[in-house]
């Protein structure tokens, strides 16, 4: 009997694989969103200089949340949960 996962299910499966992937892209909506809404108020700067501030606030939060997903993914892998490769390798 063949198991077809569906889309929602299979969401959730990611999700609980890697939680900061939809934090990083929460995130960067979030900044961007923001970033557009204080584009009305943003004085005498130049529109290119506010689009380079908003694109780097962004990569730079997208970056963060990789950075702190590899971190939680080798502390489970490493140091919580370490698996005993070396004692199965002298037991063959």
């Amino acid at each position: 009997m063949s198991y077809e996962e569906g889309n929602d299910s299979k969401f959730v499966r990611k999700v609980k694989e890697n939680p900061f992937v939809p934090i990083g892209m929460a995130g960067f909506v979030a900044i961007v969103g923001h970033q557009l809404y204080k584009m009305k108020s943003r004085g005498d700067t130049k529109m290119s200089v506010h689009l380079i501030h908003m694109r780097v606030a962004a990569q730079g939060f997208v970056v963060g949340a990789i950075t702190v997903g590899v971190l939680y993914s080798m502390y489970n892998q490493y140091i919580r949960h370490p698996k005993d490769d070396h004692v199965s390798e002298q037991h063959k």
